[in-house]
């Protein structure tokens, strides 16, 4: 039987590693973290059915109670590199080697670094947060302002640090339209009384149910949506942010004072993707693993025996990530079994 690793222990990691040892196939799983699903672990709620994000977390935890899955934590695969006898060599921080005949690369995402956008004052105005922190207020109930009072006044930013020349990512990370309508529904069941606004380039309601939460935001809770990006903000005497924008449906500025701004941040190649991905020259746009194409091989890649699945590709939802986990089990099964 051949030795297979997967990197990364996403919700594709995990996925991948329990399909292909129900399959009876012995996984050895990598992550360079102390624990498993840091990206979903950090979130309160789920779009678009607001599903427990730590519910999530726990079913994934149970697909590796199997013995044929080894889990590796702390433990950072920084080179992948092919030997002459066709095994994978995988060599972590510390310098220690591991050897594999297949290797599945699922290392995930970063969120995108709001400090790189310095005219929205994050890290400097107490009352600019991410869209990260947001869900922290919202799955502890603390949602507060820079004076540690209860909001009257939440504005949401879209498309921070995605379709964004300055930040040099033109691409869309496909998550952020719907987490703003998400995070604006919470915030509004916690707090009736606060004003919530969305400022959005154009809204990419493109999953099931997602146009009805669109829908539902404005009808149910009067979240109000603004077409333009904000070009500045500043922080006022009292705490407060005053944001300087244009309302491109009625073609006049706006200033606002708000008592939160909300950055929601887009998705961008992780650290470990960007490096594996030079290491085996499989790199593509923006730090993204490469593919053999977009269609039917989207799992392979140029090199034989390295699957690549999920957000190291590109930005994808939870339930996108899975679906790619198990069509790339399913595909690297089929090779060892030819």
């Amino acid at each position: 039987m051949k030795s297979i690793s997967i990197i990364g222990a996403g919700p594709a990691g995990i996925e991948a590693a329990s399909v292909l040892a129900r399959q009876g196939f012995a996984v050895t799983l990598f992550e360079k973290s102390s624990s498993v699903m840091k990206n979903v672990a950090d979130k309160a709620f789920l779009f678009p059915d607001f599903t427990a994000a730590a519910d999530i977390v726990e079913d994934m935890n149970k697909k590796l109670l199997n013995s044929n899955i080894t889990q590796r934590l702390d433990t950072d695969i920084v080179n992948l590199a092919r030997e002459d006898n066709n095994v994978w060599k995988l060599t972590d921080a510390k310098g220690n080697s591991y050897y594999s005949d297949l290797v599945l690369v699922a290392t995930g995402y970063t969120p995108f670094d709001a400090h790189r956008k310095e005219e929205l004052g994050y890290g400097i105005y107490g009352g600019v947060v991410t869209s990260l922190e947001m869900e922290k207020m919202i799955r502890y109930d603390q949602i507060v302002n820079s004076m540690g009072e209860r909001p009257r006044r939440v504005a949401f930013l879209q498309c921070v640090g995605s379709r964004d020349e300055k930040s040099g990512n033109h691409y869309c990370s496909k998550v952020c339209c719907v987490t703003a309508v998400k995070q604006a529904i919470e915030l509004k069941r916690r707090l009736p009384d606060v004003e919530a606004y969305i400022f959005y380039m154009d809204l990419r309601m493109w999953g099931q149910h997602f146009e009805e939460l669109y829908r539902q935001s404005q009808q149910e809770y009067g979240v109000r949506y603004i077409r333009g990006r904000i070009s500045e903000a500043s922080g006022t005497f009292d705490g407060r942010v005053q944001i300087k924008a244009e309302d491109t449906l009625m073609g006049l500025p706006l200033k606002m004072t708000t008592d939160l701004l909300v950055l929601m941040v887009g998705m961008e190649a992780s650290e470990g993707t960007r490096c594996l991905g030079k290491a085996c020259g499989i790199a593509g746009e923006y730090g993204f693993f490469q593919s053999v194409d977009p269609h039917l091989n989207d799992c392979r890649t140029s090199l034989d025996g390295l699957y690549v699945c999920g957000t190291c590709k590109r930005p994808m939802s939870i339930n996108d990530a899975v679906n790619d986990a198990r069509a790339a089990a399913v595909v690297l099964a089929l090779s060892v079994r030819d």
